[in-house]
C-alpha cells in the first residue's frame, strides 16, 4: 500500500500543569502551542478534564481562536463537555475515558460495552462538524464497535507497549505491539482513521510511526519533559524527525 503522510500531534497539557503548580499566567499553553506549530507540530492536543487538573476553560477558548493548525479536543462523554465542544466546534473531538483519582489515562474507552449511549453522544459533535474519535485499547472489539457506532477516528492507546519496554519487559512489548499492528490494519480495514498516541518517546516512537495505516500520532508528557533540557522547539523537531525516518 501507499503511506500517507505522518502527522504530529503536540498535547501542551503539561505546559498547564508547570503554570498550575504556582498559579499565575505562565507558563502560558497558548504561547507553547504558537511555538509548537513553529517547529513542526500538525496539530495541538488539549484534555479539558472533568476536575480541570491542568488545561482550563480559558485555555480552550485562547487556543480554539488563536491556533492556525486544527485542534483535538480531548474530553470525556459527560453533558458538560459536549457542551464545550458544541459551542468552539473544534477540528476533532477525541473521547477518552477519565477517572478523577488517576494520575493520567490509564486505558482505553469502552466502546463496545457503552455502544448506545455513546452513539448518541457522538451524533450532535459529528453534526456540527467535529471529527469524532474514540481513545481505545488494541483491542478487536472496541475497533469494531468504534466502527458501528460512527467514529471516523479511533486513536490506539500505545501506554502498554510504551510500559514494557521502559521496563524491560521485551516479549510483552512485541506482543504488544503486533496487537496495535493487527488493529492498525483491522481499523483501516473497516474505514475509520487510525491515530494512536499516549507514553511515546524518542526510543519507542519509531515503531508506531512505521505502521503504514496509522495517519497521526499524539505525543505530550515526554516533549514537555525533553523541552526542560533542550527546548521546545528543538524536542519537537527531534520527534518529527524520528517519525519521518520511521515512514520513509
Amino acid at each position: 500500500m501507499t503511506v500517507p503522510p505522518l502527522r504530529l500531534g503536540v498535547n501542551i497539557d503539561h505546559v498547564a500543569t508547570v503554570r498550575n503548580a504556582r498559579g499565575g499566567a505562565y507558563p502560558d499553553p497558548l504561547r507553547a502551542a504558537k511555538l509548537a506549530e513553529i517547529a513542526g507540530a500538525d496539530g495541538i492536543t488539549a484534555h479539558l478534564r472533568e476536575d480541570r487538573r491542568h488545561i482550563s476553560d480559558a485555555d480552550i477558548e485562547s487556543l480554539a481562536a488563536g491556533l492556525s493548525v486544527p485542534l483535538n479536543f480531548e474530553m470525556a462523554a459527560t453533558e458538560e463537555m459536549q457542551a464545550i465542544a458544541l459551542r468552539h466546534k473544534p477540528h476533532a473531538v477525541c473521547i477518552v475515558p477519565e477517572k478523577r483519582e488517576e494520575r493520567t489515562t490509564e486505558g482505553g474507552l469502552e466502546v463496545a460495552g457503552d455502544q448506545n449511549r455513546l452513539a448518541d453522544f457522538i451524533a450532535p459533535l459529528r453534526d456540527v462538524g467535529c471529527r469524532v474519535s474514540l481513545f481505545i485499547g488494541a483491542d478487536q472489539p472496541q475497533v469494531e464497535a468504534a466502527a458501528r457506532i460512527g467514529a471516523e477516528v479511533i486513536e490506539l492507546h500505545t501506554g502498554a507497549y510504551c510500559d514494557f519496554h521502559a521496563e524491560g519487559r521485551f516479549d510483552e512489548r512485541d506482543a504488544e505491539l503486533e496487537r496495535l499492528r493487527r488493529m492498525a490494519a483491522l481499523g483501516h480495514d473497516l474505514g475509520l482513521e487510525v491515530h494512536a498516541g499516549h507514553g511515546l518517546t524518542y526510543d519507542t516512537v519509531a515503531p508506531i510511526a512505521a505502521m503504514a495505516e496509522v495517519r497521526e500520532l499524539n505525543i505530550g508528557h515526554f516533549l514537555i519533559g525533553e523541552a526542560i533540557f533542550l527546548g521546545l522547539d528543538p524536542a519537537i523537531r527531534e520527534m518529527r524527525r524520528l517519525m519521518d525516518e520511521a515512514r520513509g
